[in-house]
C-alpha cells in the first residue's frame, strides 16, 4: 500500500496527495539531487529550518539548520571536488520551467553579500513536476548547465555541475521543496509534525530515504598533511601529502558539533606509540564546521618506514561517540 501524505500549501490549505516511487502519481518521489556518495564524497550540511520564530530547528528538533534556511544543502568535500565536476541530477520526472547559467563561480567571502542580491540562488534551475511541487537547484558550476526552458527530464538525468555561484562560501547544491508558494520539507511534509520531532515518510524514495538517515555530527574532510593545516587550504583540497622528511601531520574537519561535545585527535606510528595528540575543551557553542590537527615534526634520520593511524573522537554532549580513523604509509 502507497503512503499519504499531507501537502502543505499556500494559504493554510492542505492537499491530500498519493506519494509513488516511480513518479507516476500526482506528489512524484524524491531521489537524491547530486551524483555522490553520501558520508563519503558529499555530506547533508544544512536542513530545512521548521522554527516559525527567530529560533531555528531542524526535523529532528536538532540544530542541522539556521534561520529561515528552505531547504537542503549537499556539501561537496572540497574545491578540488567541484572542480573535477560533480554532476547535479533531476530528484523526479518534471520539465524545466526556467534556468540561470551565467554567475561566475567565486565564494561570497570574496565578492561580498551585496554583489549576489537579488541572484542568491546563483547558477540553476527550477523543475515542475505537476500537481502545484517544484523543485530549485542552486549555487551551479557557471556555463555547466545541460537541459533548456521546457524541455523535458526524467529521474536521474544530469542537469548540470554543482558550482560556487550565488550566496554561498563552498561547493554545494541547495535543493528546495514546494507546493505553489510553500516550503516543504521533504524529510517530513505533514504541516502537522511542524511542531514535533521526528519524520514521516518524507518524500524521499526508499533508496534515498536510506542514505539520507539523519546524522547531527559528520566528518566533512581528514587527512595527513606536510604541515600545520589551516580551514582554507583544507577548503582548497591542495594540503601537501607529507613524506618521510617532513611533519607529520593529522588533520580533521566535523560539522554540526553540539555544545558540550569534546574531540581529540591522536596520532600513533607503526609500533603503536603516540606521536601527536590534541584535546578540544567542551564547545560553549554549537559549530557549523569545525577543524582540529595535531602533529610533530620529523625526528633525525626521518619517520621509520611504516604505517601511521589517525584516530578522532568527538565525546557528544549528554553520551554517544562520534569517530573515525585514516592512515598513511611512509
Amino acid at each position: 500500500m502507497r503512503p499519504w501524505l499531507l501537502i502543505g500549501l499556500a494559504g493554510g490549505l492542505n492537499l491530500l496527495v498519493q506519494a509513488t516511487e516511480g513518479g507516476s502519481g500526482t506528489t512524484p518521489r524524491l531521489s537524491i539531487p547530486l551524483q555522490c556518495e553520501l558520508g563519503v564524497s558529499c555530506v547533508v550540511q544544512n536542513l530545512v529550518d521548521r522554527d516559525p520564530g527567530p529560533s531555528a530547528r531542524d526535523y529532528q528538533c536538532g540544530s542541522l539548520t539556521y534561520e529561515a534556511h528552505n531547504g537542503v544543502d549537499f556539501r561537496l568535500r572540497d574545491l578540488r571536488a567541484q572542480k573535477a565536476g560533480v554532476a547535479v541530477l533531476a530528484a523526479a520526472d518534471g520539465t524545466v520551467a526556467r534556468l540561470r547559467d551565467d554567475m561566475p563561480d567565486v565564494s561570497v567571502k570574496t565578492t561580498g553579500v551585496a554583489a549576489v542580491k537579488g541572484q542568491e540562488c546563483g547558477n540553476g534551475l527550477v523543475i515542475n513536476h505537476g500537481g502545484g511541487l517544484v523543485t530549485q537547484y542552486c549555487h551551479m558550476r557557471q556555463g555547466s548547465l545541460v537541459v533548456k526552458p521546457g524541455q523535458t527530464v526524467r529521474r536521474g538525468q544530469a542537469l548540470g555541475q554543482v558550482g560556487l555561484s550565488g550566496l554561498t562560501e563552498y561547493p554545494h547544491l541547495h535543493f528546495t521543496v514546494r507546493q505553489g508558494n510553500a516550503v516543504i520539507d521533504p524529510f517530513a511534509p505533514d504541516p502537522g509534525t511542524a511542531g514535533a520531532c521526528g519524520s514521516g515518510p518524507g518524500l524521499w524514495t526508499t533508496a534515498a530515504a536510506a542514505q539520507m538517515r539523519y546524522k547531527p555530527r559528520a566528518v566533512l574532510n581528514s587527512g595527513f598533511a606536510a604541515g600545520p593545516a589551516t580551514m582554507e587550504a583544507i577548503e582548497a583540497g591542495d594540503l601537501a601529502r607529507p613524506g618521510s622528511a617532513t611533519p607529520l601531520v593529522a588533520y580533521v574537519r566535523a560539522i554540526g558539533l553540539k555544545v558540550g561535545d569534546e574531540a581529540r585527535l591522536t596520532v600513533r606510528g607503526p609500533d603503536g606509540v603516540v606521536l601527536a595528540e590534541t584535546k578540544m575543551a567542551a564547545l560553549t557553542s554549537a559549530k557549523a564546521q569545525f577543524m582540529l590537527f595535531t602533529g610533530k615534526k620529523a625526528p633525525a634520520g626521518g619517520w621509520p618506514r611504516g604505517h601511521y593511524e589517525a584516530h578522532y573522537v568527538i565525546l557528544q554532549a549528554g553520551g554517544g561517540v562520534t569517530e573515525a580513523r585514516w592512515s598513511i604509509t611512509i
